[in-house]
């Protein structure tokens, strides 16, 4: 159940930053709003997933969630950048998040 926490909180902070984007410096009222629900949201998930889970784990798991959702999200809904050594460097954030995983993270 940890696990299914720690991912609903990475997703959850996809959100956040997509959100944070579109909330134009916060001066857009409705994505403000959902920048605030997806923060608290995902921080409590986090949370709740560190009572079962080591916390370099499944921090790197949440940050890795996040940061691979964004820049994917960016690349597809923004029509930012997208290069080989952005993929790559998605791919080896992937990689590392597996290698914790594998290197044993829940108590």
């Amino acid at each position: 159940m940890a696990w299914l926490m720690i991912i609903a909180a990475g997703l959850f902070e996809v959100v956040m930053a997509y959100s944070l984007k579109l909330s134009n410096g916060f001066s857009a009222l409705w994505p403000s709003v959902v920048f605030g629900v997806s923060a608290v949201l995902s921080f409590g998930l986090l949370a709740l997933a560190l009572k079962n889970l080591e916390v370099g784990t499944a921090y790197a798991v949440w940050t890795g969630i996040g940061a691979v959702g964004t820049a994917v999200l960016g690349m597809i809904a923004l029509g930012e950048d997208t290069s080989l050594l952005k993929l790559a460097s998605i791919g080896l954030i992937l990689c590392g998040v597996v290698g914790l995983n594998l290197a044993g993270g829940g108590h």
